[in-house]
């Protein structure tokens, strides 16, 4: 493609010469480490770094043409736009062909349940015969091929190129979570969803946020973006969530509610929890089948509903979508069970919000009759002001509480530590800076019939400490500690 070819959706003159028009673009970068001969390279200003400062790096490396926010002395030409971030996803889609409009989309966003949502909303497409691609926190994977992710919603440039990827390999739907952060930093525009799913709102992410009401305005993006017109866009949204009719206010798109407490277009009547799944009748537009999900807890209901409805939305049977709700074994880390013979129950879960560690916390107490102790901590550079709340809801809803290091990134552990227990009235609770210790002291301890919960940091197989990403598996550590008590 011609850098005057690739320029065209910006519509505006940018100074080009002939000769220069007609240079040639193979290829697009943001990371001047990937720039090839004829790349076109975007300086892109970062929290840490500027793409401005590694412009003459790319062109060493054959960058062909600059996007930049500023005019830079360089040799090759410079394209002065007023956001770079924007004109990339503008460029990315059409230098990719536009490959979110030759299959179909579904967009996930919520505090809690993206993950498991867009599994089960995965394994509904596949089991209807369709190749699929999915995106988010714990990798890319198109087809039964897996890729690791750096963000859970990656940026624009590499969305596109990997949906670009997902077309020319066949894939038929596209399912991925979007974060609050993708959307306010536009990395999915350019994304042309068919389904849009509203998960629920909870506080996180209150750091970068700052209230509610911003967090709010950032997931209704995902939704107001489904465009103005009617044009089979769908907005599937948790009517039991307090946001769930603000956010259909905000959008043009055909709406399907789903819920369980009030009355829905896709609702879970007669909810049965139980040790080993969760039984219930799908209410989905009047007609009535029975589900038995292998998945427990109230909070898989709503995981499935969102799936459910995402599916009828996209002309799945209710007898397609029964067979396929009653196969999912459930989500690495998400209420994982982790078993090595022993006479107690060790779980594992990604619950990192307060509302995420409460809804688990219920129902492991629903569920056992024997005592439960919660292993967690908070993530450091991460939003503070959850702290407090997350140690109260684990002294409360739990019989012992652990407080231990989660990924402290660069701040100092015993600092968060002390922003968890600082206040704390509660004498159901210790503290221990090593989470392995933490860990094997929990199992150590643990009678027959007890539940040991570890929560934080679930299919993650790291610990962030320092900047520096060192090994570290609670299932591994958990049953590393099991056989040890064993033995």
């Amino acid at each position: 493609m011609t850098l005057n070819e690739l320029l065209k959706p910006l519509g505006n003159e940018h100074g080009l010469t002939p000769e220069q028009e007609r240079i040639e673009i193979n290829q697009i970068d943001m990371d001047s480490r990937e720039v090839v001969s004829g790349s076109l390279f975007f300086c892109i200003k970062g929290y840490t770094v500027d793409g401005h400062d590694y412009a003459h790096k790319a062109i060493e490396k054959g960058a062909a043409a600059i996007i930049a926010e500023r005019p830079l002395d360089v040799s090759v030409p410079v394209i002065v736009v007023n956001d770079a971030k924007r004109s990339m996803a503008r460029l990315a889609s059409h230098f990719y062909d536009e490959p979110t409009k030759k299959f179909q989309l579904f967009g996930v966003t919520g505090t809690n349940g993206k993950t498991s949502t867009t599994h089960i909303l995965d394994q509904i497409l596949r089991d209807a015969g369709q190749k699929t691609g999915m995106i988010g926190t714990m990798y890319t994977k198109i087809g039964d091929q897996s890729y690791d992710t750096a963000n859970t919603t990656p940026e624009s440039l590499i969305l596109q190129r990997t949906f670009n990827q997902m077309n020319n390999e066949g894939v038929q739907s596209a399912v991925m979570e979007v974060s609050s952060h993708a959307l306010h930093h536009g990395r999915v525009r350019g994304c042309d969803f068919d389904v849009a799913v509203f998960t629920n709102l909870t506080p996180d992410h209150l750091d970068y946020h700052e209230t509610m009401e911003k967090y709010l305005f950032a997931k209704s993006l995902l939704f107001s973006q489904l465009g103005n017109t009617y044009e089979g866009k769908k907005a599937v949204i948790n009517i039991d969530d307090l946001s769930g009719p603000r956010l259909a206010q905000l959008t043009t798109a055909d709406i399907i509610t789903y819920g369980i407490r009030k009355s829905a277009d896709v609702r879970a009547l007669d909810v049965k929890l139980t040790p080993e799944g969760t039984s219930f009748v799908l209410n989905a537009f009047g007609k009535n089948i029975t589900v038995s999900l292998k998945l427990i807890g109230l909070f898989s209901v709503y995981n499935a509903l969102a799936a459910a409805a995402a599916a009828l939305a996209a002309g799945i049977s209710l007898d397609e979508l029964k067979k396929s709700l009653e196969k999912v074994e459930g989500v690495t880390g998400r209420f994982e069970p982790v078993q090595s013979g022993q006479n107690f129950s060790v779980i594992v879960d990604y619950a990192h919000t307060p509302d995420s560690l409460q809804n688990v916390l219920d129902t492991v107490a629903e569920l056992t009759k024997g005592d439960v102790t919660v292993v967690v901590g908070c993530g450091g550079d991460r939003d503070a002001s959850k702290r407090p709340v997350m140690a109260d809801i684990a002294v409360k809803r739990a019989d012992r509480a652990i407080f231990t290091s989660d990924n402290p990134r660069s701040e100092d552990p015993k600092r968060i530590l002390e922003d968890m227990t600082t206040g704390l009235v509660a004498d159901n609770f210790e503290t221990i800076l090593d989470r392995k210790l933490a860990i094997t002291r929990a199992i150590e301890e643990a009678e027959e019939g007890d539940v040991v919960l570890i929560a934080g940091k679930g299919h993650e197989t790291y610990q962030d400490i320092g900047g520096i990403k060192h090994h570290f598996d609670d299932k591994e550590v958990a049953t590393e500690a099991i056989r040890g008590r064993k033995t």
